[in-house]
């Protein structure tokens, strides 16, 4: 398991804002040399800290997607082991710890009800997954 610091941390939250960021911007942005940040970034890589990068979307310009909030119950103290799976899905838009009756909140933007099912099923699938609860999300207003 990777032991995230600052630098990590800083990095990651760059990548996030832009994921296309030229290491030498990121150099910059951090204040370090391109050199670290390339072999951060191959560090956290190879750990599988960091799965991969995409592009953020504005949410009118997918007028076709699918986009629901899912409401996750774990079992037991399973939650770092389900977050760091559910991490992985590309389609999982953000994913939040809550307080209350469920343990994580996660919003899902899906291409198709296919896309869709196969989600719910892999989240459902999921060890240390008890129960979930899954609303659609059908105009913003």
């Amino acid at each position: 398991m990777h032991i995230f610091d600052d630098l990590d941390r800083r990095l990651i939250g760059a990548l996030r804002e832009d994921g296309r960021a030229p290491l030498s911007k990121l150099a910059l942005l951090l204040g370090v040399s391109r050199q670290t940040v390339e072999s951060r970034l191959t560090r956290l890589l190879d750990s599988g800290a960091v799965l991969g990068f995409t592009i953020r979307v504005r949410q009118d310009a997918e007028d076709d997607a699918v986009r629901a909030i899912m409401m996750i119950e774990v079992v037991g103290k399973s939650t770092t082991a389900v977050i760091r799976s559910l991490r992985g899905l590309p389609e999982l838009q953000s994913l939040h710890s809550t307080n209350g009756a469920w343990d994580l909140v996660a919003e899902i933007r899906a291409a198709s009800l296919q896309d869709f099912d196969r989600i719910l099923r892999h989240v459902r699938e999921t060890p240390g997954v008890q129960n979930s609860e899954t609303s659609l999300l059908l105009s913003s207003v």
